[in-house]
């Protein structure tokens, strides 16, 4: 017998494994947005990779499915390297096109590649939403 199924005493318990196994269906089915963070990478970079961290957690929080471009392409590509900043901001474009909203985090400034992400948002009348460093929204 699976030990899941066992109570806090060895004995055999299926009800609590079936709840919980059911509930871990449903989690999976659940609709969440993906949604766009747009928040500074360059300058004080470990700074920022924390604070992104920080906004992705809340939007996963917030039942949101996050995507943090920045997180993600300088893991293996170059942000000094002007051809490779330029595809990859194209990669995020593309990707930008795919997302429910944009959440903007602009309280420690917007760099040139967030203020070229948020002209192409309101270009294409994405839904956009603003929030502090503290993750509560804003007026943008």
């Amino acid at each position: 017998m699976n030990n899941e199924r066992l109570n806090n005493e060895g004995y055999p318990d299926p009800t609590p494994f079936e709840a919980f196994k059911e509930m871990d269906r449903k989690a999976e089915r659940v609709f969440r947005p993906i949604v766009y963070i747009c928040s500074p990478y360059a300058g004080d970079v470990e700074t920022n990779v924390e604070r992104a961290r920080l906004y992705s957690r809340h939007a996963v929080d917030s039942g949101c499915i996050p995507l943090t471009v920045h997180l993600l392409y300088p893991q293996f590509m170059y942000d000094d390297d002007p051809a490779e900043r330029t595809l990859a901001l194209h990669f995020g474009n593309v990707l930008m096109d795919k997302c429910a909203e944009v959440w903007v985090f602009a309280s420690h400034g917007i760099s040139n590649g967030m203020a070229g992400e948020i002209a192409r948002a309101r270009r294409k009348g994405y839904r956009m939403r603003y929030f502090d460093a503290e993750c509560r929204e804003v007026q943008g």
